[in-house]
């Protein structure tokens, strides 16, 4: 399926690793100009040799903080300045602390509402009027299934993230007169590096094999399996895409059926 995806630019917060490169690798695949945002510089170099290795595409790589207002609106401008604008957006960023209502201060709560809400709401702002001016703009936020469903010992991440669904929510009504859509992922266990070290801590921590810890992690999926980052990011893919356009103001849950409401 072409996804009308070749020449469209993307920008890809907190691209150098797990989901977030996933993304940048399939929308390179499909020919989209990709940049990608992250602190660390090594694994944005790696990113890139990657994707350029897998795909051939040049990926622009943007040293900086996705909860910085100014980091993100500096690679907003170092992206329009190499690709002429930006089509799409991936509001992507890490998970706060895990931690109950007895692990974590108020303080906590304002730190974690700065990396996943506001580093969002920053992006949305630094493209929307670039997406406004060609009448076509992506929205994309990563969540988490904590959206639908809260998590125990993940209350930061619970409460930040609410805020991005209510957010996207409201802003596909007043973007989508232009042709922009906006959307979120809810994305559930899924096999990236970060789920393998909490696997091996639990492995060490317990004295478990490798396979049982995963065994106890995917109990309740009904999949009986983790999700993959290349069945995330196709998804992304899709959203991004043509075929998505009449698509707005939706959240999708990518979770192997985890989530048991309706």
């Amino acid at each position: 399926m072409d996804l009308g995806l070749k020449d469209k630019v993307a920008f890809v917060m907190a691209g150098s690793k797990g989901l977030g490169k996933a993304v940048a690798l399939e929308l390179a695949k499909e020919g989209a100009n990709v940049a990608i945002m992250s602190r660390n510089s090594e694994n944005l170099k790696k990113a890139q040799e990657e994707i350029k290795s897998i795909t051939g595409k040049e990926v622009l790589t943007i040293e900086g903080d996705v909860a910085r207002k100014e980091d993100i609106e500096k690679a907003v401008k170092e992206t329009v300045s190499k690709f002429g604008t930006i089509h799409i957006l991936f509001a992507n960023a890490g998970g706060p602390p895990a931690g109950g209502f007895f692990d974590v201060k108020p303080e906590d709560y304002l730190k974690a509402v700065e990396l996943n809400l506001m580093s969002t709401i920053y992006a949305v702002y630094a493209v929307k009027d670039y997406m406004i001016n060609q009448k076509w703009g992506r929205i994309i936020a990563s969540t988490s299934i904590s959206v639908k469903q809260p998590l125990d010992n993940l209350i930061l991440s619970n409460v930040s993230r609410m805020g991005v669904i209510s957010f996207i929510k409201s802003i596909s009504n007043a973007l989508a007169p232009f042709g922009i859509t906006a959307n979120a992922v809810a994305p559930g266990y899924t096999m990236t590096e970060r789920i393998e070290n909490l696997l091996k801590a639990r492995v060490e921590k317990e004295g478990i094999t490798f396979e049982e810890a995963q065994k106890s992690m995917i109990t309740d999926i009904p999949m009986k399996r983790l999700g993959t980052v290349e069945e995330f990011a196709s998804t992304v893919a899709f959203l991004a895409s043509e075929k998505a356009s009449y698509i707005t103001g939706v959240i999708l849950p990518i979770d192997g059926g985890f989530i048991k409401g309706v």
